[in-house]
């Protein structure tokens, strides 16, 4: 373990217990928790959240990816968040993924193609409606699952990993919160001081260019609602991203929350005590329903 991790980890945890003390499961919901997606039950887990007035019918999926640096984070963390779009009229799949240092890249990526391989395997036992299956990432999320979404449509880029996605899929839209989508060579803010956690290279320039989803962005890119907020730290690369699905013609829509006497901070939507998360997924959710 390293400063930075431990310093992340540490920080992160005692906000997010702030945020999410006193919450519990909702009781319209009900949930299917640690199943296993991979061999190492202690990363490689998942749960699955539904509305319990939908027994027995095939729901839209969305898939979470979880955010935290690449270095923090968990499916327990993300289970507040995840049930309430789960009472939005989706089966929800919150994982757990292997996490830097103790795992370099890809490991992360494989876990989350290992993921949706699991939802196509098992779509029958959790009616999964596998013609709609959606995904949400934020932060370090959002970076992951937008880099996913290139390697499901951009065969050049797919050539430079030994893992593949299930045959012909790419997802029917993704929402990308609060995310980080060019990343600079090593030395150059926090991201980047992240990037010795993360690459086997320590952040080369090479490496950072291949996990820069805006260096791999094709017109095949899923539909994308994209969105940021007044204190997010990484809202700069939200403009970035929409900039680049606007000249290639994918459908996106951009929203930008908060305003000069409403400071919202990064990842926000995560509250599940806020109107405006509230709102945002509201939103969000909305727009994946324009592609059912």
């Amino acid at each position: 373990m390293s400063l930075i991790s431990d310093t992340i980890r540490a920080e992160f945890k005692k906000n997010d217990d702030v945020r999410d003390a006193g919450l519990s499961t909702p009781e319209d919901i009900i949930r299917f928790d640690d199943i296993p997606y991979g061999a190492d039950p202690a990363w490689q887990s998942l749960d699955v959240y539904r509305l319990r007035s939908a027994e027995g019918q095939a729901l839209p999926v969305i898939v979470s990816v979880h955010g935290g640096g690449w270095v923090y984070g968990d499916k327990a963390r993300y289970q507040y968040y995840c049930m309430s779009l789960a009472q939005r009229g989706f089966a929800v799949v919150n994982f757990t993924y292997r996490l830097a240092p103790e795992f370099k890249f890809p490991a992360s990526i494989e876990d989350t193609n290992a993921v949706f391989h699991w939802v196509f395997e098992n779509a029958d036992r959790y009616n999964l409606d596998t013609a709609h299956v959606f995904a949400v990432g934020d932060s370090a999320g959002a970076q992951m699952l937008a880099l996913y979404c290139c390697i499901c449509v951009n065969p050049e880029y797919a050539a430079r990993y030994t893992l593949r996605p299930p045959e012909g899929f790419a997802p029917t839209a993704v929402g990308l919160n609060c995310g980080v989508y060019d990343i600079a060579p090593a030395g150059q803010g926090l991201t980047n001081g992240l990037m010795a956690e993360l690459l086997p290279g320590g952040g080369t320039p090479e490496e950072c260019a291949l996990l820069s989803p805006l260096n791999h962005l094709t017109a095949d890119f899923p539909p994308a609602f994209v969105m940021t907020s007044t204190e997010d730290f990484l809202k700069p690369e939200a403009g970035q991203l929409a900039a680049r699905l606007l000249a290639l013609d994918v459908p996106f829509t951009y929203r930008y929350y908060g305003d000069a006497r409403n400071r919202l901070p990064h990842v926000f939507h995560c509250d599940m005590r806020s109107d405006d998360a509230r709102l945002c997924n509201d939103e969000e959710c909305d727009f994946f329903k324009r592609f059912l």
